[in-house]
Protein backbone atom coordinates (compact mmCIF):
# COMPACT_ATOMS: atom_id res chain seq x y z
CA UNK A 1 0.00 0.00 0.00
CA UNK A 2 1.26 3.50 -0.29
CA UNK A 3 2.19 5.66 2.59
CA UNK A 4 -0.99 7.34 3.96
CA UNK A 5 -0.13 10.78 3.00
CA UNK A 6 0.42 9.54 -0.70
CA UNK A 7 -2.80 9.31 -2.02
CA UNK A 8 -2.55 9.35 -5.76
CA UNK A 9 -5.67 9.62 -8.57
CA UNK A 10 -6.50 6.53 -9.85
CA UNK A 11 -9.90 8.02 -11.37
CA UNK A 12 -8.96 11.55 -12.83
CA UNK A 13 -9.38 11.82 -16.80
CA UNK A 14 -5.67 11.51 -17.95
CA UNK A 15 -3.87 11.39 -15.17
CA UNK A 16 -1.16 8.22 -14.47
CA UNK A 17 -3.77 6.22 -13.12
CA UNK A 18 -1.92 2.78 -13.92
CA UNK A 19 -0.16 0.78 -11.16
CA UNK A 20 2.04 -0.45 -14.11
CA UNK A 21 3.15 3.16 -15.24
CA UNK A 22 6.87 3.44 -15.95
CA UNK A 23 9.32 6.24 -15.79
CA UNK A 24 10.10 7.35 -19.01
CA UNK A 25 13.72 7.13 -18.26
CA UNK A 26 14.75 5.53 -14.92
CA UNK A 27 12.03 2.67 -16.38
CA UNK A 28 11.03 1.88 -12.71
CA UNK A 29 7.07 1.99 -11.67
CA UNK A 30 5.60 5.55 -10.69
CA UNK A 31 3.67 4.21 -8.22
CA UNK A 32 5.05 1.39 -6.68
CA UNK A 33 5.35 0.84 -2.72
CA UNK A 34 8.58 1.89 -0.92
CA UNK A 35 10.93 -0.63 -0.61
CA UNK A 36 12.76 -1.15 2.52
CA UNK A 37 15.50 1.68 2.58
CA UNK A 38 14.00 3.90 0.45
CA UNK A 39 12.60 7.20 0.97
CA UNK A 40 10.22 9.46 -0.30
CA UNK A 41 9.58 13.57 -0.16
CA UNK A 42 8.31 16.54 -2.61
CA UNK A 43 9.85 19.35 -3.38
CA UNK A 44 8.84 22.47 -5.34
CA UNK A 45 10.98 24.56 -6.81
CA UNK A 46 8.79 26.21 -10.21
CA UNK A 47 7.89 24.22 -13.39
CA UNK A 48 7.92 20.97 -12.43
CA UNK A 49 8.94 19.79 -15.83
CA UNK A 50 12.79 21.01 -15.09
CA UNK A 51 12.71 20.41 -11.60
CA UNK A 52 11.67 16.66 -11.88
CA UNK A 53 14.69 16.31 -14.53
CA UNK A 54 17.06 17.45 -12.17
CA UNK A 55 16.29 14.75 -9.37
CA UNK A 56 15.86 11.49 -11.78
CA UNK A 57 19.55 12.39 -12.86
CA UNK A 58 21.06 11.88 -9.54
CA UNK A 59 22.52 8.27 -8.53
CA UNK A 60 19.80 6.71 -6.19
CA UNK A 61 16.85 8.17 -6.89
CA UNK A 62 14.65 5.38 -8.08
CA UNK A 63 11.63 6.92 -9.61
CA UNK A 64 10.52 10.59 -9.66
CA UNK A 65 7.04 11.98 -10.74
CA UNK A 66 5.37 15.63 -10.92
CA UNK A 67 1.63 16.52 -9.38
CA UNK A 68 0.30 19.16 -7.17
CA UNK A 69 0.28 19.41 -3.35
CA UNK A 70 -0.01 21.92 -0.62
CA UNK A 71 -3.82 23.35 -1.43
CA UNK A 72 -7.04 22.34 -0.12
CA UNK A 73 -9.09 20.83 -3.66
CA UNK A 74 -9.06 17.16 -3.87
CA UNK A 75 -7.72 15.91 -7.05
CA UNK A 76 -7.15 19.14 -9.51
CA UNK A 77 -6.46 19.65 -12.64
CA UNK A 78 -3.30 21.16 -14.22
CA UNK A 79 -5.69 23.91 -15.64
CA UNK A 80 -7.45 24.21 -11.85
CA UNK A 81 -4.21 24.42 -10.03
CA UNK A 82 -2.86 26.76 -12.75
CA UNK A 83 -5.89 29.21 -12.10
CA UNK A 84 -4.20 29.52 -8.10
CA UNK A 85 -7.61 29.21 -6.44
CA UNK A 86 -6.91 25.89 -5.34
CA UNK A 87 -3.66 26.54 -3.17
CA UNK A 88 -1.69 23.81 -4.58
CA UNK A 89 2.04 24.18 -6.10
CA UNK A 90 3.63 21.88 -8.44
CA UNK A 91 5.75 19.26 -6.99
CA UNK A 92 8.17 16.70 -7.92
CA UNK A 93 7.93 13.26 -5.70
CA UNK A 94 11.26 11.86 -5.24
CA UNK A 95 11.99 8.37 -3.91
CA UNK A 96 15.23 7.73 -3.17
CA UNK A 97 17.62 4.66 -1.76
CA UNK A 98 18.87 5.74 1.18
CA UNK A 99 22.27 3.79 0.74
CA UNK A 100 23.48 5.36 -2.16
CA UNK A 101 22.18 8.99 -1.82
CA UNK A 102 21.33 10.97 1.53
CA UNK A 103 18.09 13.61 2.15
CA UNK A 104 20.80 16.13 2.23
CA UNK A 105 22.22 15.47 -1.20
CA UNK A 106 18.43 15.68 -2.40
CA UNK A 107 18.14 19.45 0.07
CA UNK A 108 21.65 20.67 -2.16
CA UNK A 109 20.02 20.42 -5.63
CA UNK A 110 16.48 21.18 -4.21
CA UNK A 111 18.42 24.78 -2.48
CA UNK A 112 20.79 25.29 -5.56
CA UNK A 113 18.58 24.49 -8.61
CA UNK A 114 16.26 27.40 -7.82
CA UNK A 115 15.72 30.87 -6.21
CA UNK A 116 13.79 30.50 -3.08
CA UNK A 117 13.35 34.04 -1.92
CA UNK A 118 10.74 34.80 -5.23
CA UNK A 119 8.02 34.14 -3.22
CA UNK A 120 4.81 33.12 -5.81
CA UNK A 121 6.95 33.08 -8.70
CA UNK A 122 10.07 31.32 -10.42
CA UNK A 123 12.07 33.35 -13.18
CA UNK A 124 9.21 34.61 -15.42
CA UNK A 125 6.48 31.91 -14.14
CA UNK A 126 3.90 34.02 -11.54
CA UNK A 127 1.37 32.58 -8.86
CA UNK A 128 1.03 30.05 -5.91
CA UNK A 129 1.47 27.29 -8.14
CA UNK A 130 4.72 28.31 -8.29
CA UNK A 131 6.22 28.56 -4.89
CA UNK A 132 9.17 27.20 -3.04
CA UNK A 133 8.27 24.27 -1.00
CA UNK A 134 9.36 21.05 0.98
CA UNK A 135 6.95 18.49 2.13
CA UNK A 136 8.36 15.62 4.40
CA UNK A 137 6.72 12.33 5.41
CA UNK A 138 8.23 12.49 9.03
CA UNK A 139 9.97 14.32 11.65
CA UNK A 140 13.44 14.00 10.63
CA UNK A 141 12.70 15.11 7.39
CA UNK A 142 11.56 18.30 8.26
CA UNK A 143 14.56 19.05 10.73
CA UNK A 144 16.76 18.12 8.18
CA UNK A 145 15.05 20.43 5.62
CA UNK A 146 15.01 23.42 8.49
CA UNK A 147 18.65 22.75 9.33
CA UNK A 148 19.45 23.31 5.51
CA UNK A 149 17.36 26.43 5.10
CA UNK A 150 18.98 28.23 8.19
CA UNK A 151 22.66 27.34 6.63
CA UNK A 152 21.40 28.58 3.12
CA UNK A 153 19.63 31.53 4.64
CA UNK A 154 23.36 32.32 5.68
CA UNK A 155 24.79 31.84 2.67
CA UNK A 156 22.17 33.71 0.20
CA UNK A 157 22.22 36.60 2.64
CA UNK A 158 26.10 37.03 2.62
CA UNK A 159 25.84 37.12 -1.62
CA UNK A 160 23.02 39.49 -1.20
CA UNK A 161 19.80 37.98 -1.41
CA UNK A 162 16.48 38.18 0.65
CA UNK A 163 14.48 36.14 2.67
CA UNK A 164 13.91 32.41 1.92
CA UNK A 165 10.02 31.82 1.16
CA UNK A 166 10.12 28.14 1.18
CA UNK A 167 7.25 26.76 2.60
CA UNK A 168 7.91 23.55 4.95
CA UNK A 169 5.50 21.00 5.84
CA UNK A 170 4.70 17.53 6.83
CA UNK A 171 1.91 15.09 5.44
CA UNK A 172 0.74 17.04 2.45
CA UNK A 173 -1.42 15.15 0.32
CA UNK A 174 0.29 14.46 -3.49
CA UNK A 175 -1.66 13.98 -6.17
CA UNK A 176 -0.45 13.28 -9.75
CA UNK A 177 -0.51 15.25 -12.54
CA UNK A 178 -1.93 13.89 -16.11
CA UNK A 179 0.24 11.63 -17.98
CA UNK A 180 1.61 14.03 -20.21
CA UNK A 181 3.57 16.17 -18.09
CA UNK A 182 5.44 12.80 -16.08
CA UNK A 183 9.07 13.10 -17.33
CA UNK A 184 7.96 16.19 -19.67
CA UNK A 185 11.38 16.86 -20.93
CA UNK A 186 12.18 13.45 -21.74
CA UNK A 187 9.46 13.14 -24.22
CA UNK A 188 10.34 13.53 -27.79
CA UNK A 189 8.82 16.75 -29.74
CA UNK A 190 8.34 18.38 -26.15
CA UNK A 191 8.96 22.21 -25.49
CA UNK A 192 12.16 22.50 -23.70
CA UNK A 193 11.16 24.67 -20.44
CA UNK A 194 12.54 25.47 -16.92
CA UNK A 195 11.29 28.65 -15.55
CA UNK A 196 14.20 27.85 -12.45
CA UNK A 197 16.86 30.95 -11.42
CA UNK A 198 19.20 29.40 -9.77
CA UNK A 199 20.99 31.75 -7.04
CA UNK A 200 24.98 30.50 -8.25
CA UNK A 201 25.09 30.09 -4.35
CA UNK A 202 26.11 26.65 -2.86
CA UNK A 203 24.59 24.54 -0.19
CA UNK A 204 27.52 23.54 2.38
CA UNK A 205 27.12 21.57 5.63
CA UNK A 206 24.54 21.98 7.89
CA UNK A 207 23.75 20.20 10.65
CA UNK A 208 23.27 16.87 10.45
CA UNK A 209 24.00 17.18 6.97
CA UNK A 210 25.44 13.42 5.74
CA UNK A 211 26.32 14.10 2.02
CA UNK A 212 26.67 11.08 0.27
CA UNK A 213 27.59 11.78 -3.32
CA UNK A 214 30.67 12.89 -4.92
CA UNK A 215 31.90 16.17 -6.40
CA UNK A 216 31.88 14.71 -9.69
CA UNK A 217 28.10 14.46 -9.56
CA UNK A 218 27.82 18.01 -8.94
CA UNK A 219 30.14 18.46 -11.89
CA UNK A 220 27.38 17.75 -14.22
CA UNK A 221 25.32 21.00 -12.97
CA UNK A 222 27.00 24.48 -13.58
CA UNK A 223 24.21 27.31 -12.46
CA UNK A 224 26.28 29.69 -14.02
CA UNK A 225 24.49 28.44 -17.37
CA UNK A 226 20.81 29.76 -17.83
CA UNK A 227 18.54 26.61 -17.48
CA UNK A 228 21.53 24.31 -17.61
CA UNK A 229 19.80 21.05 -16.83
CA UNK A 230 17.79 21.66 -20.29
CA UNK A 231 21.60 21.28 -22.39
CA UNK A 232 22.45 18.21 -20.27
CA UNK A 233 20.83 14.83 -21.32
CA UNK A 234 18.26 12.65 -20.23
CA UNK A 235 20.30 10.04 -18.62
CA UNK A 236 21.08 9.49 -15.07
CA UNK A 237 24.12 10.36 -13.55
CA UNK A 238 27.16 7.50 -13.09
CA UNK A 239 28.64 7.13 -10.10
Amino acid sequence: MFNSWLKPISEKKNSTNSESSLHEVLKTPLKAPLDQGQEEILFACGCFWGAEKCFWKLPGVVTTAVGYSGGELANPTYNQVCSGRTGHTEVVRVVWNTSIIDLSDLLKMFWECHDPTQGERQGGDQGSQYRSAIYGTDSNQIDLALASRDSYQDSLTKNGFGKITTEIKKDQIFYFAEDYHQQYLAKLGNRQYCSAMPTEVSLGDFRNSNYKLKQAVWANFDWKIRHCVLRSDNKPISL
